[in-house]
């Protein structure tokens, strides 16, 4: 069976095609991961508003979606929109006009349903018992951090610190004290906590750090990261680094996120297992079509 995940975040809009093969044990096969940088973020945290240019472009890029998943032969779609979605005022004119042209049902989540589902990639579950673990996914307009330590899940939450908002210095400082004094308050009983980061970002750095897969990513290493790229302009980070336009803006406030997440976590170090939303979105999907075999 072939699912589709479609994410429409604050940076980018990215379609996950993935094949669930049913064996003794299940498992999830990627087929293809498409990914367009619309970049909505950009309009709605100075305006409040999606432009009739974005609109536009995220309507004939749904489109493009909707051909691939007919030609993948897809047998069931879930689509979100998170940060950039939320806070437009003329969102739900949006999402209707995309039903229209598109048949797509688009749905608006919360940060928390968001953290939530990028859980759902059950990561920490799977790894080392003797540590705490925590989910950090840096996107355009949000941050989500969520902590599994002692079997359980004991925190979850979103802040609305992204790498668009930074850009546009529309982060106060109100809100990295608050992200501090929550992420120390939630952390406080956890020992050894180790990181597991999400985002094209992250996942930048790692390929750029040239670790092998399964190997943590250092906090030093991610300083040296922020003070390298930080000392160059977005056009040299292109050129030196080989960066899209779309990633060498963001990806210094990105890291900023980072280290400052896991230092106050008292995290030394970060795993990049290259999961985000729209994997979360293909196991939600999963556990739906289970539910629904059940009834």
């Amino acid at each position: 069976m072939k699912l589709a995940a479609i994410d429409i975040g604050s940076n980018a809009a990215r379609l996950l095609i993935t094949e669930v093969i049913e064996k003794e044990d299940v498992s999830f096969n990627k087929l293809n991961l498409f990914r367009i940088p619309l970049r909505l973020g950009f309009d709605v945290f100075e305006t409040g508003m999606i432009s009739a240019e974005k609109t536009d472009m995220l309507i004939q890029t749904l489109k493009a979606f909707r051909h691939l998943i007919n030609a993948y032969e897809v047998s069931a779609i879930k689509a979100c929109a998170t940060s950039a979605m939320r806070d437009a005022k003329n969102a739900d004119k949006i999402l209707s006009l995309v039903k229209k042209d598109t048949g797509l049902e688009i749905e608006i989540i919360s940060g928390e349903s968001e953290a939530n589902i990028i859980y759902e990639n059950h990561i920490a579950e799977n790894m080392d018992k003797d540590h705490s673990y925590m989910y950090i996914d840096v996107g355009g307009g949000s941050t989500e951090v969520s902590i599994f330590g002692n079997g359980k899940l004991s925190f979850k939450k979103s802040f609305n610190i992204g790498t668009i908002r930074m850009l546009k210095k529309l982060v106060s400082d109100n809100e990295w004290d608050f992200m501090k004094d929550e992420i120390k308050q939630a952390t406080r009983t956890h020992k050894d906590i180790v990181a597991i980061g999400s985002g094209g970002n992250i996942n930048k750095i790692f390929s750029m750090s040239k670790k092998k897969d399964g190997k943590p990513l250092n906090i030093e290493l991610l300083r040296d990261y922020y003070k390298e790229l930080n000392a160059f302009s977005i056009e040299d980070r292109i050129t030196y680094y080989n960066l899209r336009e779309d990633r060498a803006d963001v990806i210094v406030p990105a890291l900023q996120i980072y280290i400052n997440v896991m230092r106050w976590a008292g995290s030394e170090e970060i795993y990049v297992p290259k999961i985000g939303l729209a994997d979360g979105l293909i196991h939600h999907l999963w556990e739906e079509i289970l539910e629904k075999r059940k009834r």
